[in-house]
């Protein structure tokens, strides 16, 4: 067995201290809205579900919390409303440098994935509902909610048995198993007391998200199993625009109970289909620029540490000036290296030029790459193909050149840029060879 994942601490705007932990280092990230009763710790004990856990840890960055109230996160006064519970979310994915991620409602968790999903559309990349209904209570127009009486009924068993054994066996029909039943009254009593399971309860019950469900423009998939309120789910999918329906067998309400395998393999499936709609959606034609100061380390010995750090601080200021004036967008800056993006492939031209000579003067040599193609953008970094290719583009150049790919000359043509023949080049980690042109200085004639 590995060991528990550590356990860090978010602020919430109001001081509340939330516990989380971050399991995985996958692609995307996947946010898991537990149910309410949670003790990040505790729950790594039950081998079950530990196996779900790092089986959702496989492919995504897994990221836990405590909700407040609840386990390792600091106690409630009075009852949150839904927003604040929602936007504890939102604090512990900023946190942990989350920009945008799949969410993951488990049970009523579900309600406050769906308020996050319709809220925050630029920080939601999906959504995955297991098990879960918008409304736990019953309406003439929610026939499936639990009446007053079934509640009541909830809110005395807990206050009466609550982290008892008989209390799960009751709450949770379908545990048939005498050990998870007995982890899980662990987990009720870890997580908290029976007078604050009991608000929470009645808490809860007041929740009803349905009037925001047309609003969710995200891909969500609503997966149950067939004996986990099949109507409350259809009622999810029929009122989430473009929702995936899947219903699994099986009776039981806990997804690492069973068939574990199956619901796993369902959310793994839809994590990896939103990861590639994500990056289709953020492509977009550009063309990428890559410049870099040549033989740094040598004049860096040559000046000295404060003269060298002069000549780094102007030539940043220079660059980032000419990037401004032809519109150029700074990505990263990496040392004595810069990569921008630029909408028109000229005026990059252009500013490359303009570059190399504008560092002359102080004393320093620099080089640059060109290629324009789609660039990614996920999660507010700009990625894909075509950056790499620009960047073994700039590797190539000689002091004081711009190299181009074959795409920036073609897309260029008639705009008065002059480019020479540099030959076929091979570009590491690129499959074949690509031409590569040299862009003459404006002052070159023909």
């Amino acid at each position: 067995m590995e060991g528990i994942p550590d356990t860090r601490y978010a602020r919430a705007p109001d001081g509340t201290h939330l516990a989380y932990q971050v399991v995985g280092t996958g692609p995307v990230d996947l946010v898991y809205f537990q149910p309410y009763f949670s003790h990040i710790e505790y729950i790594w004990e039950e081998p079950r579900y530990e196996r779900f856990l790092r089986r959702l840890a496989s492919f995504s960055r897994l990221i836990l919390w405590d909700r407040r109230g609840c386990g390792l996160s600091d106690a409630t006064t009075g009852h949150p409303d839904m927003e604040t519970r929602m936007d504890d979310a939102r604090v512990v994915m900023d946190e942990v440098g989350s920009a945008r991620a799949v969410l993951y409602g488990a049970s009523e968790s579900g309600a406050l994935a769906c308020l996050f999903a319709a809220t925050h559309p630029d920080r939601t990349i999906g959504l995955v509902l297991i098990g879960t209904t918008p409304r736990m209570a019953w309406a003439p127009d929610f026939p499936w909610g639990e009446t007053r009486e079934e509640h009541e009924h909830a809110v005395g068993l807990i206050r009466d048995a609550w982290g008892t054994d008989g209390f799960v066996r009751e709450a949770w029909p379908g545990v048939a198993d005498d050990q998870v039943v007995h982890w899980i009254s662990g987990l009720c009593r870890n997580a908290m007391s029976p007078r604050a399971a009991a608000e929470y309860e009645e808490m809860i019950y007041g929740d009803d998200v349905r009037d925001i469900l047309p609003a969710i423009q995200v891909p969500t998939m609503i997966l149950h199993r067939q004996l986990d309120s099949p109507e409350a789910n259809r009622y999810l999918a029929e009122h989430v625009r473009g929702a995936e329906y899947v219903a699994l067998p099986g009776g039981e309400h806990l997804p690492f109970i069973g068939d574990q395998d199956s619901v796993t393999s369902q959310i793994q499936r839809f994590v990896d289909s939103a990861q590639e709609e994500e990056a289709l959606i953020n492509r977009q034609l550009a063309t990428v620029l890559f410049t870099d100061i040549v033989s740094s380390t040598e004049a860096a010995a040559t000046l000295g540490d404060r003269g060298w750090s002069e000549v780094v601080e102007r030539h940043h200021a220079a660059v980032r000036g000419l990037l401004s004036r032809y519109q150029g967008s700074e990505v990263d800056t990496a040392g004595d290296g810069f990569f921008a993006t630029f909408d028109g492939p000229a005026r990059a031209a252009r500013c490359a030029q303009t570059i190399v000579e504008a560092v002359k003067p102080l004393g320093i040599q620099v080089r640059a790459g060109l290629h324009t193609g789609e660039v990614e953008t996920i999660a507010g970094k700009t990625g894909g193909m075509a950056v790499v290719i620009g960047a073994r583009v700039g590797s190539l150049a000689q002091p004081s050149e711009v190299l181009a790919s074959r795409t920036v000359r073609d897309l260029t043509a008639g705009s008065g840029l002059r480019f020479e023949d540099a030959g076929e080049h091979q570009l590491k980690g690129v499959p074949e060879s690509w031409h590569l042109y040299r862009v003459l200085p404006r002052t070159t004639s023909a």
